[in-house]
């Protein structure tokens, strides 16, 4: 699905004999360059969603300079992998065309060496520095623990050179979402755009070798360090290695084990750059949507499971969920989480909520199984993927009160359905644990 974004202009800075692709977004106080990792293409970034969305939120208090190193994506591709030294002569390219005397950098992953070099070498073009999941060096070494060892290292990067074109490791980049269709599509597409497999081959032998820790002690630049806690790409002991030894350095570890900074709590790493960079951090109103919610169990699942055994029980949990996933597509349903043996969703229609609940109620049966389900409607926070808020208590609440094959509603339910054919009966009123009030709670029938 492309981003409803539309793709900044692309202009080229001439850096010695070579072109650099690059783009502005937004008209903010200051200057921020964004330094790409592995592989990267300023065009193809737009059309994944979440990117779009992390770059329009950087641009909102900055004006951000985005580019292509040399060899990827947009840029040049001469033969040979950049070095360090021509990656900052690019750098100083890109600004003096935008007419930038100074930035701050951004540098993320294998952007975050040239990063850090670049603010030692040109305190005077650099305004501040922020890395994510980045290193000093990546290699292991008799002086530096903090490294992976280089067998590895190689081992990896053979394992990337063999499957390019398609979603080379991205159990290692972003595990969360290794084996999500959209996702591998979107990464296949960036990686394949961005640059050849023999390119992709020579930055990885490069960055065997960089190592930029004799400049840390030397950078005099405000220092921002973010670094996930379970990053298998670079450890969270190289991004300590960096706090500890450039002066001065502040150091944030966020949770996760994403090396993708925009796969997780991307908000996370977004307010402490902004509030680094601005002095202040931006108070988001949560989203807040009608929705109903939908909250169903397996009743007496502890009690099947021991008489199954392990593996018989997993198996009809998995015929279960499949059944339940089936039946919340066909009604528009989205599912949120499971809760144990359960499913949370949500729905823009409670008369197709009401109908998806009884439709896995009926069906589960013929697994063998009961399920009790509740339903509310009401105002949701949108927490990322999640919701919160009382509407979601509620809804809990209502399914806990639901017998076997049971479908509970709320009387904010019933009297939104009128007219659409449903019937219930009354369920009585009933105290709901740590919810105001008494509830009228009615029964859907066949």
């Amino acid at each position: 699905m492309a981003s409803a974004v539309v793709t900044p202009k692309t202009r080229y800075a001439r850096s010695g004999d070579v072109s650099i692709a690059y783009q502005v977004v937004g008209d903010g106080p200051f200057d921020l360059v964004f330094v790409p990792g592995f592989v990267w293409h300023i065009e193809e970034i737009w059309d994944i969603p979440p990117w779009a969305e992390f770059f329009e939120r950087l641009a909102s208090f900055s004006r951000l300079i985005m580019f292509d190193k040399r060899g990827m994506g947009m840029s040049d591709r001469p033969s040979d992998p950049p070095t360090l030294e021509e990656s900052m002569e690019d750098v100083r390219a890109v600004l003096d065309a935008v007419g930038s005397e100074r930035a701050a950098l951004f540098g993320i992953s294998e952007g975050g060496p040239m990063s850090l070099l670049f603010a030692a070498t040109h305190p005077d073009r650099t305004r501040a520095l922020v890395v994510f999941g980045t290193f000093a060096r990546i290699v292991e070494d008799d002086d530096y623990p903090e490294g992976i060892p280089r067998d590895r290292m190689e081992q990896m990067f053979e394992g990337i050179g063999h499957d390019w074109g398609g979603p080379v490791a991205l159990g290692i980049w972003a595990p969360s979402l290794a084996n999500d269709p959209q996702m591998q599509q979107w990464w296949s597409r960036l990686l394949r755009t961005g640059t050849s497999p023999r390119g992709a081959m020579s930055l990885l032998r490069l960055y065997l070798d960089i190592d930029v820790r004799r400049a840390l002690p030397t950078i005099s630049v405000p220092t921002l360090v973010l670094h996930r806690t379970g990053d298998r790409v670079a450890p969270l002991r190289a991004g300590r290695y960096i706090a500890d030894h450039v002066p001065g350095a502040r150091m944030v570890e966020l949770p996760g084990d994403s090396h993708l900074i925009t796969v997780g709590d991307a908000d996370a790493a977004l307010d402490e750059i902004e509030e680094f960079l601005t002095g202040h951090r931006a108070v988001r109103e949560p989203d807040r949507v009608l929705a109903t919610v939908l909250f169903t169990d397996i009743v007496g699942s502890t009690r099947r499971a021991a008489e199954l055994g392990d593996a018989r029980w997993r198996r009809l949990l998995d015929d279960h969920n499949r059944l339940v996933r089936r039946h919340l597509e066909r009604y528009r349903g989205r599912e949120v989480k499971t809760v144990g043996d359960g499913f949370v969703a949500t729905f823009d229609g409670p008369a197709r909520a009401v109908r998806c609940a009884q439709t896995i109620a009926d069906e589960v049966r013929r697994l063998g199984l009961e399920i009790r389900a509740g339903l509310h409607t009401g105002e949701c926070e949108l927490v990322g993927d999640d919701v919160a808020g009382m509407a979601v208590h509620i809804g809990a609440r209502v399914g806990a009160q639901a017998g076997p094959g049971e479908v509970l509603v709320s009387n904010t339910v019933k009297d939104l359905v009128v007219g659409s054919g449903l019937t219930f009966a009354e369920h009585g009123v009933h105290e709901l644990a740590g919810v105001p009030g008494e509830w009228r709670l009615y029964a859907v029938q066949q």
